[in-house]
């Protein structure tokens, strides 16, 4: 079992990983952060909550009766991804991750937040 701050650090060693964040969704707080380049780590946990927040009443509202495992956002030059914890323990907080889409290794940093997931003790 890993601390928070030395999930996100093992997190930060992957090729291309810029910035990431264990946030709380029911308050939009970040729970812990840490980046390689200056990010506004705490604006980036605010509105990526709406973003799953409007996710979960898309799914709600379609009756999918499925569940979030993770958003994949594509930008010109980043990938921002966020993994929804599927552990009862860590109800309510999702990763985020902003990996440099030229240096980093899209299913690599999924697996990553899996393991940071699985490793998580909080």
């Amino acid at each position: 079992m890993a601390t928070p701050d030395a999930a996100l650090k093992k997190i930060l060693e992957q090729e291309g990983a810029l910035a990431v964040a264990l946030v709380d969704f029911a308050s939009g707080m970040a729970l812990a952060q840490q980046s390689t380049v200056p990010f506004d780590l705490e604006l980036a946990a605010a509105v990526n909550t709406e973003v799953v927040r409007a996710k979960l009443r898309a799914i709600d509202a379609l009756g999918l009766g499925d569940t979030i495992e993770d958003i994949l956002i594509t930008l010109g030059t980043q990938f921002h991804v966020i993994r929804i914890s599927a552990r009862p323990d860590l109800a309510g907080i999702f990763s985020y991750l902003v990996l440099d889409r030229a240096k980093g290794n899209l299913a690599l940093a999924r697996r990553g937040l899996r393991t940071l997931e699985d490793e998580l003790e909080i």
